[in-house]
């Protein structure tokens, strides 16, 4: 994995780059070191100002995880769905102010076709939450379910817009 496949989260922000800098650079290189093949990394970088995050992804990880993507919503997986499997392969790590989750996609990938949905608790928590934060910025919720959220980079670069 090269750091040029790491994907900032945010768009520029006014007077700051999307890019690493050389600091975060070095950092964020050698945490995606620290991690075997066919992972997924979302890392959090907490700042005075707020969190920014990146998404890297190991040697293999890009495919593997855009057919995850593919499997599971083809299977009609959605938000819940993703939240439910990535908490149950989540790996927490952190390196000063960088915390990392760390998904390793195999196992991602056997709960997606071995059938792993939310529990029903989840999904209506899910929807109550999206109900009240629309109630509080005066939107509507659109109709149907929350889409799902993605391991691999087609996904999440479509997530950021």
């Amino acid at each position: 994995m090269t750091i040029s496949t790491l994907l900032p989260s945010l768009p520029t922000i006014e007077g700051h780059s999307a890019q690493p800098d050389r600091v975060q650079q070095a950092v964020l290189e050698g945490i995606v070191a620290n991690h075997g093949p066919e992972t997924f990394l979302w890392i959090n970088e907490r700042r005075k100002t707020g969190t920014r995050i990146w998404y890297a992804w190991t040697d293999g990880g890009e495919p593997l995880g855009d057919r995850i993507d593919q499997v599971a919503v083809a299977a009609g997986l959605d938000a819940a769905d993703w939240m439910h499997i990535a908490d149950l392969h989540q790996r927490t790590s952190w390196r000063g102010r960088f915390e990392t989750w760390a998904y390793p996609l195999r196992p991602v990938l056997a709960a997606v076709h071995g059938d792993e949905r939310a529990p029903d608790y989840r999904r209506d928590g899910l929807r109550r939450v999206v109900q009240k934060a629309a109630e509080r910025t005066g939107q509507q919720p659109r109709a149907g379910r929350l889409r799902w959220l993605g391991f691999g980079p087609i996904v999440v670069r479509q997530r950021k817009r």
